[in-house]
């Protein structure tokens, strides 16, 4: 059992126990809590133009024999995608539930066949797969669709309303059947059955239409569940972006169980009839109701248990339901296995028993299963396929569960809020929280600073200081952390740019991301043990006179170095950023005076930048930036030895407030030999700089925080 550490504080998302909920980090929750939104779903359902089919007589007699003559009267209703998106965030495959913070809820298969009026009893809605449509539409439409209207086993919703949306009268009826056919594939496939391929519809259901009296004994209630399980499973993953399923249903439901954005019941006569989802016309419509995502979102996150109706059809007329549904409600509390095809999912009554009227106890644990694409060749059977999943449902009568009457709520909720997201959106915004949680370090910060330990024992000093050290390296882990006084004068530096600021070479290509690999350029061994902290990609350095009033003199590095230490910005300047760009060194300007000869070896200093910490200095700098002495060797001239200026630079600019202190010595390198000792010509570096933005979140600090600089 997976246990994270509860907050005392209530701010942990959740699950504290990952025993149930073992897909969190798959979960589009996760990524919601960090920032990532991906807004609102695009709903699948095409049922705006059932309504152009024009059925005869006869067409509406089958029709009713194949258990469709409900759903054929549903009309199509403006679907609320940002309210469907919302739900789908608080669906968990793991328990095929909603995790609201009142307990679980899920649409039922006594929600399936009150609202739809489709059959939850019967034979399983499971056949024969087809990877092409011409030899089933040939034998059960008695028409071969054209190419452009099929994809593998699956045929064009268009390409079926162009050819069989009107029947003749005078039709004879192996015609009149087969528009039929035509018909229900439409309205399984516009409806219970959408995809998220756009309009087309798998023909491996036209066999199941062979005999209409045949096709009203599946359970076609079922099979709507499982595919709307399985869609609902999938969306509610963090990669995804769509729906499908019978989205009818879902936004239904949700009127009839939850107090968020519902509708006025519908006025007409309608409403009192069957099935129930004609009590609702759709969406809300009007200037103040164009809400979005985070609207039901928060909605959901502080839901309370006045704002849930767990027993709905209790208040509707019971004497319109049919007789044969009626007699079949009870298999709408059995714990079984859904099927449709391919797709299996269970069934979990025992999860949401007050939407029963039984009290809640705590639920056995879910016994997982493997959700397989049992996708195979055409004219394979699926049923020898799927053996353990059709025994349970064939059992399906012998597993009706039931409430316990000594049931304690209480416990139960105990143990719900451990094993359940509490939260999907944050209660603040990441930007806010930053700012806060910075605030409260630097409060830390200067207590511990100013707290008197006399007479404290050294266990007790010691954790003063402990605390201490804690809170200021987690400031100069922040790029908003405190500045750090330096006794460097700062008259000389000019005009100090406003804001916080980053170097960023022009026309250094796209900026390196997290996940990309880093190209890094390894030292020998005894170079590599002499790198400490954190180090950079060394390439064409930029040194400033820190007492010179001219800041374009740059000072170029064409000798061999020994000894050259870097010392980090004073906090004066703290929050100037390396960039990411991957610069390349250029020899030629490294050794403007300087005739190349042979072959000469950089070395190049490797260090690895953390992701998500930017290191601020907390040294003061030296009156003079590096005092390495430069020996020109040349072989060619054994008795020609020239010594550099001992004083390359006496630079205070800034090179990072972030670089903690590093000192990265760079031994015995070899670079072409300079022919005189004159005065160096600067190699340049052309910067831009760059205003930072007033606010970022550590995520925008953590891709900001890889830097390279090659010398």
């Amino acid at each position: 059992m997976e246990m994270i550490p509860e907050d005392p504080y209530g701010t942990n998302p959740g699950p504290i126990d990952g025993s149930v909920l073992y897909d969190q980090d798959k979960h589009v929750s996760s990524a919601v809590w960090d920032g990532q939104e991906r807004g609102a779903l695009r709903c699948h359902e095409h049922t705006s133009k059932l309504d152009q089919w024009t059925l005869t007589e006869k067409q509406v007699e089958l029709v009713e024999k194949a258990g469709f003559g409900y759903l054929r009267w549903i009309p199509a209703i403006s679907l609320d995608n940002p309210l469907i998106s919302a739900l789908v965030e608080r669906w968990r495959r793991e328990t095929n539930t909603f995790h609201l913070n009142v307990g679980e809820m899920t649409v039922t298969l006594q929600d399936v066949t009150l609202l739809l009026g489709l059959a939850i009893d019967g034979e399983p809605v499971i056949g024969i797969t087809h990877t092409t449509c011409n030899s089933v539409c040939d034998r059960y439409l008695g028409k071969v669709p054209e190419p452009s209207y099929t994809s593998g086993g699956m045929v064009k919703l268009s390409w079926l309303k162009e050819f069989f949306s009107h029947c003749p009268k005078d039709a004879p009826l192996k015609v009149i059947e087969c528009h039929t056919r035509a018909y229900l594939l439409y309205l399984v496939g516009s409806t219970i059955f959408s995809t998220t391929t756009g309009n087309k519809v798998p023909v491996m259901y036209l066999p199941l239409f062979e005999n209409f009296d045949d096709c009203g004994r599946y359970a076609w209630g079922a099979a709507a569940l499982a595919f709307l399980y399985r869609a609902l499973g999938n969306a509610s993953l963090r990669s995804q972006s769509t729906i499908s399923g019978c989205l009818t249903l879902l936004q239904c439901w949700s009127y009839f169980h939850l107090n968020i954005g519902r509708p006025k019941l519908n006025t007409d006569s309608m409403h009192d009839r069957f099935p129930f989802v004609l009590s609702w016309k759709g969406k809300q419509s009007g200037p103040t109701t164009n809400r979005d995502v985070v609207f039901y979102r928060k909605a959901l996150d502080s839901l309370k248990p006045c704002d849930v109706e767990w027993l709905p059809y209790r208040n509707m007329d019971s004497t319109v339901i049919p007789d044969d549904i009626k007699s079949n409600l009870i298999v709408g509390r059995s714990k079984t296995m859904l099927i449709c095809f391919d797709k299996a999912e269970r069934h979990l009554p025992n999860r949401c028993l007050r939407q029963y009227g039984k009290f809640q106890s705590i639920p056995e644990d879910v016994q997982r299963w493997e959700r397989k694409s049992r996708g195979v060749d055409g004219g394979v059977d699926l049923s020898g396929k799927m053996e353990s999943e059709l025994n349970e449902w064939l059992e399906r009568r012998y597993h009706i569960v039931d409430g316990d009457d000594g049931a304690d709520e209480s416990d139960y909720m105990l143990w719900y809020l451990k094993i359940t997201r509490k939260f999907i959106g944050r209660p603040i915004s990441l930007s806010s929280e930053f700012q806060r949680t910075n605030a409260g370090l630097r409060d830390i910060a200067r207590i511990a600073d100013t707290f008197i330990t006399d007479g404290l024992n050294q266990q007790q000093a010691d954790s003063i200081e402990e605390i201490r050290n804690i809170a200021h390296q987690c400031l100069r882990d922040q790029v908003g952390g405190p500045d750090i006084p330096s006794p460097t004068p700062q008259s000389d530096f000019g005009k100090r740019i406003r804001g916080k600021e980053r170097v960023r070479r022009k026309g250094m290509g796209k900026r390196l991301r997290k996940d990309d690999p880093a190209q890094y350029i390894t030292a020998s061994e005894d170079d590599q043990s002499q790198f400490c902290g954190a180090a950079v990609r060394v390439e064409q350095l930029r040194f400033q006179d820190a007492h010179s009033a001219d800041h374009s003199q740059l000072y170029p590095v064409g000798s061999e170095v020994t000894a050259l230490h870097m010392i980090s910005g004073d906090g004066e300047h703290e929050n100037m950023q390396l960039c990411s760009a991957d610069m390349e060194f250029d020899h030629s300007q490294l050794s403007h005076a300087a005739a190349v000869e042979g072959n000469s070896e950089l070395i190049r200093a490797v260090v690895k930048v953390d992701d998500t910490q930017l290191f601020e200095a907390t040294e003061e700098i030296n009156s003079q930036l590096c005092d390495a002495i430069n020996e020109v060797k040349d072989s060619q001239q054994s008795d020609s030895t020239k010594v550099v200026d001992p004083q390359i630079c006496n630079a205070t600019k800034v090179i990072d407030s972030q670089l903690h202190g590093a000192h990265n010595e760079v031994d015995d390198s070899e670079l072409p030999h300079a022919s005189s000792e004159s005065d160096p010509h600067p190699s340049k570096v052309e910067a831009e700089v760059v205003p930072e933005p007033s606010l970022e979140t550590p995520q925008d600090i953590a891709q900001q925080s890889k830097c390279s600089v090659v010398v």
